[in-house]
């Protein structure tokens, strides 16, 4: 059986399959006999048919009913034929149709005038093309996935930007710091006028006529604290109906304790507590300012971005530790997470409130215990008075700074880099035991790298041990090999694809391009390999080059020192619950290079083999993992400042809320001590006052850690 008869094709499709088609007579139509005898053609006959004239080629295209169809065409057609054919449109009828609309009548029927009749009906369409004959199936090719466009990015970044960070930017700039600033400056010139009086009360320095103007001063000086600290007093009692009881809401009570005890001090002739009180005022405003700076400079931060690069958290890393894996950061995970309240504030809102039940069942306490000898007027006064002393005592002056001045002094770091924290939550993410991927690029960025020279040995043309360096080089993961395409391009050279990439933990790696093996690595990785390299060819940081076993070239390359690298690996290595690990296939990259390099502990770098890498280059965060941290500049330092300044913050504040805790609570315990000893002469508004500028040093200088970052 003939492949024809096989695939079942008549002598038309074949003619099809090469753009011919039968020869036909015009004249008159095939009989059946001769249509039968034509699909008996062999392959001669076939061969024979293709050599017919143009002429009769042309003719041979036209089938029997299409020639038959165009003959009719051709021919002269009159009226009668056309109307019974249907093929034509009805001129008159239209004519008619026209009339009548013309004069008022129905509007013309369209089916009426154009009647197809007998006309060839067009196939319905369809979506899917059937061949006639059958066609080779080509290479699958998937489709492509959609290119990222920056410029599209960047617009929806900055439509996001503009409605969030920056609108919040204003509203804080309209409401601005000068009035805190004044309200500052007024409230520590009322601080040190109290204290100086309060001083001199107590040395006896005062006259007795001059007394009651003295006790009245004071009296109005707690009145213009209370007037400097109303905002903060009246957001401590708006802070009631968000069910948190804060350390503005105590500073609140304790303003309407002191004045209750200010119009006995007026008729009993003692000195009020007004310094204390000043003094706690004071640090009240002090911590609204850094509170408000911080946030604007967080707005600041984020509405200038041009990029946003996001830091996420990644459980179960690496030997059973987190990951901080780099993400594209969103601007609502900032804006919902920012002015979350923290854990250590949480401490002090159930203090304060504790607190201020123990000091009001201490002044009742005093109160009991001196009714039987002072009369019930007097014990009240006594109550009182040990009442307001416990309060200030309950609520050491640097609370208020406690929080705000650690995250204020550490924004102002990272400002300059660009870096913002995800609120409290980020704060917490970026803590515990972690490691910090590193890439190649992040230790050599582009422009720290550059190609010193080069050396070829042998009869191989440098042009083709660049292009096999660049095939070897570019099929991995190096952070360098974007300067070996630079340099294949820049040489005109021509393109490989290198295949049986392996990579060598004495340091190098190989691979076969156009069938030779090519190795590349250091020094020390040829020697190993037994490769002749003569001595005058060593140079620091070169890259040797080995085809088919012999020595073909050598490039020196200038590893600069990045400022951003070696700030970011230096405070990355300063924390022993922090490892940096390198996940690219970088093989110059040793414990040598980057202790001679950053000048960092080697210990705290990482360098996992090459299974190991690939595995921790694959690792992808888990669905919905929060962003802790984002950075608004490229390079290591604003990310690596971010983790370790989250680190020093979370401490800070931690140590800061337990050490006023515990501030408090001594002084809590030491009253009440005095009150059931009965040694009620030694609560003064002085002794208060000095005992509140001691705890004010250890909270200042730990509030000063952040600096170290």
């Amino acid at each position: 059986m003939s492949d024809m008869e096989r695939r079942g094709l008549d002598l038309e499709d074949i003619l099809k399959e090469f753009g011919d088609a039968p020869e036909e007579p015009p004249e008159a139509a095939r009989e059946p006999e001769e249509m039968e005898q034509t699909r008996r053609l062999d392959p001669e006959d076939l061969a024979q048919t293709r050599r017919l004239d143009p002429e009769e080629m042309h003719k041979a295209r036209y089938t029997e009913a299409a020639w038959a169809q165009e003959t009719r065409r051709m021919e002269p057609v009159s009226r009668e034929n056309a109307e019974q054919s249907g093929d034509t449109i009805q001129f008159d009828a239209l004519r008619n149709q026209l009339a009548g609309l013309i004069n008022g009548e129905e509007e013309p029927d369209v089916e009426k005038i154009w009647n197809p009749g007998d006309a060839v009906q067009a196939e319905p369409f369809t979506d899917r093309w059937e061949p006639e004959y059958e066609q080779p199936m080509g290479k699958y090719v998937p489709p492509q996935p959609i290119q990222f466009q920056p410029r599209s990015r960047l617009h929806e970044l900055k439509r996001k930007l503009v409605a969030g960070p920056e609108k919040r930017f204003y509203e804080l700039s309209e409401i601005g710091v000068g009035k805190l600033q004044a309200a500052i400056f007024l409230s520590l010139l009322v601080v040190l006028i109290s204290a100086v009086s309060t001083v001199m009360y107590a040395r006896g320095m005062v006259q007795e006529n001059r007394l009651r103007l003295m006790i009245f001063s004071q009296f109005m000086a707690l009145l213009v604290s209370g007037l400097l600290g109303s905002y903060q007093m009246i957001e401590g009692i708006a802070d009631l109906g968000k069910k948190r009881f804060t350390p503005n809401t105590l500073l609140a009570v304790t303003f309407v304790a002191c004045l209750l005890d200010g119009v006995l001090c007026l008729r009993q002739l003692r000195v009020p507590c007004c310094a204390a009180f000043s003094l706690a005022v004071t640090m009240s405003l002090w911590g609204t300012y850094q509170r408000r700076n911080t946030e604007m400079s967080r707005m600041d931060t984020m509405r200038k971005a041009v990029r946003l690069d996001g830091l996420a958290a990644c459980p179960d890393y690496m030997d059973g530790k987190k990951g901080f894996l780099r993400t594209e950061g969103q601007v609502e995970d900032f804006m919902d997470t920012y002015a979350a309240p923290s854990a250590p504030d949480k401490a002090l809102n159930i203090y304060s409130l504790a607190a201020m039940g123990v000091a009001l069942t201490i002044g009742i306490t005093a109160c009991v215990l001196k009714y039987p000898e002072l009369g019930m007027r007097s014990s009240l006064s006594a109550g009182l008075q040990v009442g307001v002393v416990c309060l200030l005592a309950a609520l050491p002056v640097t609370i208020f700074i406690s929080q705000s001045r650690p995250a204020w002094i550490l924004e102002r770091r990272l400002r300059r880099l660009g870096t913002v924290l995800c609120g409290w939550q980020g704060v917490k993410g970026l803590c515990g035991k972690a490691v910090f991927p590193v890439t190649g690029n992040d230790l050599y960025p582009v422009e720290s790298l550059r190609m010193n020279g080069m050396k070829f040995f042998g009869s191989r043309e440098p042009e083709l041990v660049i292009a096999y360096v660049e095939a070897v080089v570019g099929g991995s993961d190096c952070g360098f090999k974007h300067l070996f395409t630079n340099l294949l391009d820049s040489h005109n050279g021509r393109h490989y694809d290198a295949k049986q990439l392996t990579f060598y933990e004495s340091g190098g790696m190989g691979g076969v391009v156009n069938g030779e093996t090519v190795l590349v690595g250091s020094w020390a990785f040829m020697k190993e390999l037994e490769i002749q390299v003569p001595d005058s060819a060593r140079v620091s940081y070169g890259m040797y080059v080995a085809i088919q076993g012999e020595l073909s070239g050598v490039f020196a390359v200038n590893y600069g020192k990045n400022q951003s690298t070696a700030a970011g690996l230096s405070t990355l290595t300063a924390y022993s619950t922090l490892q940096c690990a390198l996940v690219s296939e970088d093989f110059v990259v040793t414990h040598g290079f980057v202790k001679g390099k950053f000048g960092i502990k080697p210990k705290r770098f990482c360098l996992p083999d090459y299974e190991a890498r690939a595995r921790l280059r694959q690792t992808e965060l888990p669905e919905g993992a929060p962003t802790l941290l984002m950075a608004t500049t490229r390079g290591l330092a604003p990310l690596a400042y971010g983790v370790t300044g989250a680190r020093v913050l979370r401490n800070t504040s931690w140590i800061g809320a337990i050490l006023h805790i515990v501030g408090g609570t001594v002084g809590l315990g030491m009253l009440l001590i005095l009150v059931l000893l009965g040694s009620l002469h030694l609560i003064t508004p002085v002794n208060m006052f000095l005992y509140q500028l001691i705890w004010m040093l250890p909270a200042l200088l730990i509030t000063e850690w952040t600096r170290l970052v």
